[in-house]
C-alpha cells in the first residue's frame, strides 16, 4: 500500500506480483543473513548475537532516510504512505505476547516461513502455532473487541509526538542506531561464549 499503488499507476494483479516478488526477495535475504536457524535468532536473548538487532535497525533507518530524500526531491507524497493506526494498549499486549513467542519459540512469523521453507522442524510447530493462534483470534475477537481497539490514536507519527521536524526526528533515529550498534557490539563482547579448549 504506497503511492504507486494509491495513485493508479498499477492494479491489484500488479500490486499481487510486487507483492509475491518482495516477499521471495525478503525471504531470501532473510536466509543469507542466517534468519532462517531459530538458534541463531535465540541467541539475541542471550546477547550472544545481535545480528537481529542490527540488520532490523539498518531496514529501519534505511527505509526512513530512502522515504525522506524521495520526499525531499518531491519524488513521493509522504501524505499518500500508508501507516498503520495506533492502538497503544492493544499493541503493547501484542507486542508481549509476541515477544514471549520469539524468545520461546526463536522465530517470528516472517523468518518461521524461512525455516519452515529450509525444512525446519521447529519452524513448522511455530508456524502451526501462529495459524491456531489466529484461529482462537478470529473466533474469540467479538468478545475481546474492547481490547483490540484499546488506546486507539489514529495515525499517530513519532514527529507529531515529539513535535519535532521531520528532519530532526530522522537524525535522532540515526544516532538512536548508532548507539544502538554500538551498544550491540559492547553486549556481544561481554556475552560471547568463550571457545572451548
Amino acid at each position: 500500500m504506497a503511492p504507486f499503488y494509491k495513485f493508479g499507476y498499477f492494479g491489484t494483479e500488479t500490486s499481487f506480483v510486487i507483492a509475491l516478488i518482495l516477499g521471495i526477495s525478503f525471504g531470501f535475504w532473510l536466509e543469507r543473513a542466517g534468519f532462517g536457524e531459530s538458534r541463531k535468532l535465540a541467541l539475541q536473548f542471550y546477547f550472544r548475537d545481535m545480528t537481529v538487532l542490527k540488520v532490523m535497525f539498518t531496514a529501519i533507518v534505511t527505509a526512513m532516510l530512502g522515504l525522506m530524500y524521495l520526499a525531499l526531491f518531491g519524488w513521493i507524497d509522504l501524505s499518500r504512505v500508508y501507516v498503520n493506526p495506533t492502538f497503544l494498549w492493544a499493541q503493547i499486549f501484542g507486542g508481549l505476547v509476541f515477544g514471549i513467542g520469539f524468545a520461546i519459540g526463536g522465530y517470528c512469523p516472517g523468518t518461521s516461513v524461512v525455516g519452515a521453507v529450509l525444512g525446519r522442524i521447529d519452524a513448522y510447530f511455530f508456524l502451526g502455532g501462529i495459524l491456531t493462534g489466529m484461529l482462537i483470534f478470529g473466533e474469540m475477537f467479538p468478545s475481546i473487541e474492547k481490547l483490540y481497539n484499546a488506546g486507539a490514536m489514529g495515525t499517530a507519527k513519532v514527529t507529531d509526538w515529539l513535535n519535532l521536524p521531520i528532519g530532526v526526528t530522522g537524525f535522532l533515529v540515526v544516532i538512536m542506531a548508532l548507539a544502538m550498534f554500538w551498544g550491540g557490539e559492547w553486549l556481544e563482547k561481554k556475552f560471547r561464549e568463550e571457545p572451548q579448549q
